[in-house]
C-alpha cells in the first residue's frame, strides 16, 4: 500500500536548499522536485509506462519557470493519458513532431507538392501560368505563413487588392487555387480540414462576355433586303 506523502507548499519549493548531492522533494502521486548541487530545481514525474510497466520519469520543467500549481496541473494530465493506456512521455514527443512538422509545412511548400502532382493533368503553360499568379497574388503575403495557420480571413484580406482592380478572373482562379491547394493538405493528413472552402463567395463572379448579336427585326430585314436590289442597279457590281 503506498505510504501518504504530504503535499509539498510553495514556501518549501522556493526555500528548498542544494547540498553536496542532488535529492527529491515528493509533492504525491508521482510528481516531485529534484534539487541539484547548483541550486536549479527540476520538476519530475515518475510513473510506470503502459504495457511494459517500466519505471521511467518525465521532465516537466524548472522552477521557477514551473510553479508548483503548473507541475501539478501537468501531473494531472500525465495521469489522465495513463489512465487511457497512453505513455505521456510518448504523447509529449508524437506532439512536438506533429507541430515541428506544421509549421514546417509553409502554404509555398505545400503548394510546390500541389503543382507537382497537379502537372500531370494540365499543359506546361497552364502550369507556369498557376505558379506565377501564386507568386504575384498569394506568395508574397501567405508563402511562408504555416499552412495550419492560413484563415479565410487572411485568404480574403490577401486577394482583396486583386478585386480592387476589377480583376474578378484572376480572383476567381486564386481562390479555386488556394482551395485545391488546402484540399492536397488534407488528402495529405496535413490539416483536418479545408479553412478556405467558401472564400470564393467573398468575392463578385465575373461578368460572362457574350459575343454581341444585335435583335432581328423586320425593319433590319428591310434594310437588308434593300441594300441587297440595290446591288444588283449599281455599275460597279456588274460584270
Amino acid at each position: 500500500m503506498p505510504k501518504n506523502v504530504t503535499p509539498l507548499s510553495s514556501t518549501q519549493v522556493k526555500q528548498a536548499k542544494p547540498k553536496a548531492k542532488e535529492y527529491n522533494l515528493s509533492d504525491g502521486k508521482g510528481l516531485m522536485l529534484r534539487v541539484k548541487p547548483s541550486g536549479s530545481k527540476l520538476w519530475l514525474f515518475n510513473y510506470s509506462r503502459p504495457y511494459t510497466k517500466k519505471r521511467t520519469t518525465l521532465s516537466f520543467g524548472t522552477f521557477p519557470e514551473i510553479s508548483l500549481a503548473e507541475a501539478r496541473k501537468k501531473r494531472s494530465e500525465a495521469r489522465e493519458l495513463l489512465a487511457q493506456e497512453i505513455d505521456p512521455q510518448e504523447y509529449r514527443d508524437d506532439k512536438a513532431r506533429s507541430h515541428e512538422l506544421a509549421h514546417s509545412n509553409t502554404l509555398e511548400h505545400i503548394a510546390a507538392d500541389w503543382l507537382e502532382v497537379k502537372k500531370g493533368n494540365i499543359t506546361p503553360g497552364h502550369a507556369v501560368d498557376t505558379k506565377r499568379s501564386l507568386e504575384r497574388h498569394i506568395f508574397p503575403t501567405l508563402g511562408k505563413m504555416p499552412i495550419h495557420k492560413i484563415t479565410a480571413i487572411k485568404a480574403i484580406e490577401t486577394i482583396k487588392p486583386v478585386a480592387a482592380k476589377g480583376s474578378l478572373e484572376t480572383v476567381k482562379r486564386l481562390c479555386q487555387r488556394l482551395n485545391e491547394i488546402m484540399v492536397h493538405a488534407a488528402n495529405a493528413g496535413i490539416i483536418e480540414t479545408n479553412p478556405l472552402a467558401g472564400i470564393g463567395k467573398a468575392f463578385k463572379n465575373p461578368v460572362k462576355q457574350h459575343l454581341y448579336s444585335p435583335r432581328v427585326t423586320h425593319e433590319n430585314i428591310t434594310h437588308l433586303v434593300d441594300g441587297i436590289l440595290s446591288l444588283g442597279s449599281n455599275p460597279s457590281t456588274k460584270r
